[in-house]
C-alpha cells in the first residue's frame, strides 16, 4: 500500500511467521473486531509464503549444512538428587502468591539446594542452580496444565485486584494511579501548546507530534537497586505501545488544539506494567480534561503448552511470563481494538489459540474498563 493508502486504513500490522503458524506481530488499529484482526493477521501469514519460498530457493542454491552443537553432558545421578532435594521446597514456592515472598523463598531453596550437593559435587554451583530454575519451571507449568492451579491461586481467565484514583497531583493538569495486583503506575498528563510539540523527523520529511507518551520503569519498581540511566528498549518498546494503544481515541485537529505528554512512571511492576501505563494514561488524560472519544484498557495474555494440553492465561504475572510459552498485549475500548503486541517462544501459533487469546482478552479487557469506568467515566 502506498502512504496515502496506509492513512487511510484501519489497521497497520507487522507479521511475522514461519511455515506453519505466526510467531510475532505487532500493530495499531481503528477499532477494529477481534474478528477482523485474526484475519488480519492469518491474511499476513499466507502472503508470506512466498518469500518463505525464495529463502528456501536461496538456502538450496547458496546454503550451508547447519552446524552441530553438540548436546552437554548431563550427569544423571546430580539431576536425581538435585530433584529429591529442590522439590518439597519448590512446591511452596510456587503457589506463594506475594512476588517478593516468593523470590525470597525461591532463593533459599537454590541455596539449601547448592549447599547440600556442593561438597559431594565441587565446582557445579552453577549447573545445580540452573536445574533447580529448570525443575521450578517445569513444575510451574506442569501445575497450571495438570492441576489448572495458577502461581496465585487465580482462574485462568481471571483479571488481578483493580484499584483506580484519579486528581493525586494538585499541581498537575491530570493524574491518576492505577492498580493491578502487585502492577502499580502512576500516570500524569500535562497539556502544552503548538510550541511545545515534539519534532519528529523521518525518511518521510519532518512532522510535529502533538501525543508524547514517556514511559519510565526505575529499577525500584522490581525490588532493585541500580542507577538511572536513559531510555532502554523497554522504555521506548513499551512507550510506543502505549502511545500506539491511545492515539485513536484522542481529539483531532481544531477539536483540542493543545499538545499532550503523558509520562507513566511504574512504581511497582509484576506482569504488564505496559498495560498498566494504558489504563493509567486513559484515566489521567480524562482527569485533565481531554475529550477522548472512548476509554481505553490493556491486558496481557499468556500461554503454557505441552502436546495437546493449552492454558491461555489473562493477565499474567511476571513469572508467568518467564515460565511461559507467549506474551500477548491487546488493547482497545468496548467497540474494538486499537494496539496489539505478541511474542512467543514456541516454533508458532495457530489461529484456534489466538483466537482464543484475543477473546479471552476482550472478556478481560471489559472488567478493567468496568473498573476505570468507577473512577472517572467521562
Amino acid at each position: 500500500p502506498t502512504i496515502s493508502e496506509q492513512e487511510e486504513s484501519d489497521m497497520n500490522l507487522i507479521v511475522a511467521s514461519s511455515r506453519d503458524g505466526v510467531v510475532m506481530v505487532e500493530g495499531g488499529a481503528l477499532f477494529v473486531p477481534e474478528s477482523d484482526m485474526i484475519e488480519a493477521i492469518f491474511y499476513g501469514h499466507e502472503a508470506i509464503q512466498p518469500m518463505l519460498d525464495m529463502q528456501d530457493a536461496l538456502k538450496a542454491e547458496a546454503g550451508k549444512p547447519k552446524r552441530v552443537i553438540p548436546a552437554a553432558d548431563i550427569d544423571e545421578a546430580l539431576q536425581t538428587k538435585i530433584v529429591e532435594a529442590a522439590t518439597p521446597l519448590l512446591k511452596e514456592v510456587i503457589v506463594t502468591s506475594d512476588k517478593m515472598e516468593r523470590q525470597q523463598k525461591r532463593k533459599e531453596a537454590g541455596a539449601h539446594t547448592v549447599d547440600s550437593l556442593l561438597e559431594e559435587y565441587e565446582g557445579k554451583k552453577s549447573v545445580i542452580k540452573e536445574a533447580v530454575h529448570d525443575l521450578e519451571k517445569k513444575m510451574v507449568r506442569n501445575m497450571m496444565l495438570s492441576e489448572g492451579k495458577r502461581i496465585d491461586g487465580r482462574p485462568f481467565d481471571k483479571v488481578r485486584p483493580i484499584e483506580c484514583h484519579v486528581g493525586l497531583l494538585p499541581r498537575i493538569h491530570g493524574s491518576a494511579l492505577f492498580t493491578r495486583g502487585e502492577t502499580q503506575a502512576m500516570v500524569l498528563t500535562t497539556l502544552g501548546t503548538e510550541r511545545d510539540e515534539q519534532r519528529i523527523e523521518s525518511i518521510y520529511g519532518n512532522h510535529f507530534r502533538s501525543f508524547i507518551l514517556h514511559y519510565n520503569f526505575p529499577p525500584y519498581s522490581v525490588g532493585e537497586a541500580k542507577r538511572l540511566g536513559g531510555p532502554g528498549r523497554r522504555e521506548i518498546g513499551h512507550g510506543a505501545l502505549a502511545r500506539r494503544a491511545l492515539l485513536p481515541v484522542l481529539p483531532e485537529g481544531d477539536d483540542f488544539k493543545y499538545c499532550i505528554r503523558v509520562v507513566s512512571e511504574i512504581l511497582e511492576s509484576n506482569g504488564s506494567s505496559s498495560m498498566a501505563s494504558v489504563c493509567g494514561g486513559c484515566l489521567s488524560l480524562m482527569d485533565a480534561g481531554v475529550p477522548i472519544k472512548a476509554p481505553v484498557a490493556g491486558v496481557a495474555m499468556g500461554l503454557v503448552t505441552d502436546g495437546d494440553k493449552i492454558a491461555v492465561l489473562t493477565d499474567i504475572l511476571g513469572d508467568e511470563d518467564h515460565y511461559g510459552d507467549m506474551d500477548f498485549k491487546v488493547t482497545g475500548t468496548r467497540d474494538g481494538i486499537t494496539a496489539l503486541q505478541m511474542d512467543i517462544k514456541i516454533d508458532r501459533l495457530t489461529k484456534e489459540i489466538m483466537q482464543q487469546a484475543l477473546e479471552q482478552a476482550r472478556d478481560g479487557r471489559l472488567f478493567i474498563l468496568d473498573e476505570m469506568e468507577r473512577a472517572i467515566s467521562q
